[in-house]
C-alpha cells in the first residue's frame, strides 16, 4: 500500500516561504535600518508611508478600472482585433495589448485560442510586445511616480514596440522565416479550449449578480496586490534614495548617449521585478542621476524579459519566434531610451 500522505514541510522550508513574501520584506526594511542606523529609521518610514500615500487614489481608480473590466468581459472585445485584414489585426492587436484585463497567466489560454483559430503570428506578436508595458493599473502607478508624461511616453512606446514588432514578424513570415512558429501542445477536451471569440462585453455589469461578484473579488485582489507590491517598492526606494550614492548611478546610467540607455536595457532584463515595483525604484534612481532615457530603456526592456511575459510565449512559440520576440524587445527598448531622452 502507498502512503499517500505528504511529508510536513521542515522549518528551514517555512522560513524559506514565509522570508520570501513581499510584506515580510517590507517589516523587515525598517526593523534592520532600526538597529544597524538608527537616526535613518524615521527618514525611511516617513518616505515610504508619504510615497504610498500619495499613490492610493492611483491605486483606487486602476483598481476599479481593472475590476469593471474583468466584471464586463472585455477579453471578448479585444478579441474582436484578431479578425479581419491581417495589418489591422497588427495596429488593433498593438493599441489593445494594453487594455488587456488580466494577467500573464491568463494570456497563454488567450493567445493558445487565438493561434489554434488561426490569427496570424504577427498579430500575435504585437499583442505579446505591448501587453508586458502597460495596462491600466502600470499607466497610473507610472504615473504617480514617474509623472505623466513618463506614463504617456512608455504607453506611446508600448503601442509603437507592438507595432513594429508586428510588421517585422509579417515580413519574416512572408520571406520564410516562421513557416511553424507553434510548439506542440497537448489537447485538452475538444482540442483547442475556449474560443476567445464567444460572448459580448456586458458593460452594465452591477445588473447582474455574478458579475457584480467577479467584480468585488478582482477588486480586493487586485487592490491587495497593489498595495503589497508599492509598500516593498516604496520601502526600496527609500533605501535607495538614503544610501546609494548619487554619484555612482549617474556614473553608470547618467548622461547623454546611447551607451547609458544600452547599459540600462540590458541591467533592466535580469534585474526587473514587475511593472508595479520598478516606477517607484525607477523614480529613486532618477533623482540619484539616472537619465530619463535610460529609466524608459530599463522599464521596457524589463517589462519584455519578465519572467510571467517570457513564459506566455515560450509556452506557445519555438525558439526562433521566442529569439524575435526577445530581440524585438531590447531593439525597440534602446530605441524607445533613446527617442524619449531626446524628448524630455
Amino acid at each position: 500500500m502507498t502512503d499517500a500522505t505528504r511529508a510536513a514541510p521542515s522549518f528551514s522550508e517555512r522560513a524559506r516561504s514565509l522570508l520570501a513574501t513581499p510584506w515580510t520584506i517590507t517589516f523587515l526594511i525598517p526593523v534592520v535600518v532600526a538597529l544597524l542606523d538608527t537616526p535613518n529609521f524615521g527618514t525611511i518610514i516617513t518616505f515610504a508611508i508619504n510615497a504610498l500615500i500619495g499613490t492610493l487614489p492611483y491605486i483606487a481608480f486602476a483598481v476599479f478600472l481593472i475590476a469593471g473590466l474583468k466584471a464586463a468581459g472585455a477579453e471578448a472585445m479585444i478579441a474582436k482585433a484578431f479578425q479581419g485584414r491581417e495589418n489591422r489585426m497588427i495596429v488593433l492587436a498593438a493599441l489593445f495589448g494594453g487594455l488587456a484585463p488580466f494577467c500573464s497567466c491568463e494570456v497563454i489560454p488567450f493567445i493558445a485560442g487565438l493561434l489554434a483559430l488561426g490569427a496570424p503570428l504577427a498579430a500575435v506578436m504585437a499583442f505579446w510586445l505591448s501587453s508586458p508595458l502597460i495596462d491600466p493599473p502600470t499607466l497610473l502607478i507610472t504615473a504617480a511616480a514617474l509623472g505623466w508624461p513618463f506614463a504617456i511616453g512608455k504607453a506611446v512606446a508600448a503601442v509603437a514596440l507592438g507595432l513594429a514588432g508586428g510588421f517585422a514578424i509579417k515580413a519574416m513570415t512572408r520571406a520564410g522565416l516562421f513557416t511553424d512558429p507553434l510548439k506542440p501542445q497537448r489537447a485538452k477536451g475538444c482540442g483547442c479550449g475556449p474560443n476567445p471569440f464567444d460572448g459580448k462585453p456586458v458593460w452594465t455589469f452591477w445588473n447582474e449578480p455574478a458579475r457584480r461578484t467577479v467584480f468585488g473579488q478582482e477588486f480586493v485582489q487586485n487592490a491587495a496586490f497593489l498595495i503589497k507590491w508599492l509598500a516593498l517598492a516604496y520601502a526600496l526606494e527609500s533605501l535607495l534614495v538614503t544610501y546609494v550614492p548619487a554619484e555612482l548611478i549617474a556614473g553608470i546610467v547618467g548622461g547623454e548617449g546611447i551607451l547609458p540607455i544600452g547599459i540600462a536595457a540590458l541591467v533592466g532584463m535580469p534585474a526587473y521585478l514587475n511593472g508595479y515595483v520598478a516606477p517607484p525604484l525607477l523614480a529613486g534612481l532618477i533623482t540619484q542621476g539616472m537619465s530619463n532615457g535610460a529609466a524608459m530603456a530599463f522599464m521596457i526592456a524589463g517589462s519584455v524579459s519578465s519572467i510571467p511575459a517570457m513564459a506566455a510565449v515560450w509556452s506557445l512559440v519555438k525558439g526562433r519566434v521566442f529569439a524575435a520576440y526577445i530581440g524585438l524587445g531590447v531593439f525597440g527598448a534602446i530605441l524607445s531610451g533613446v527617442a524619449f531622452g531626446a524628448l524630455v
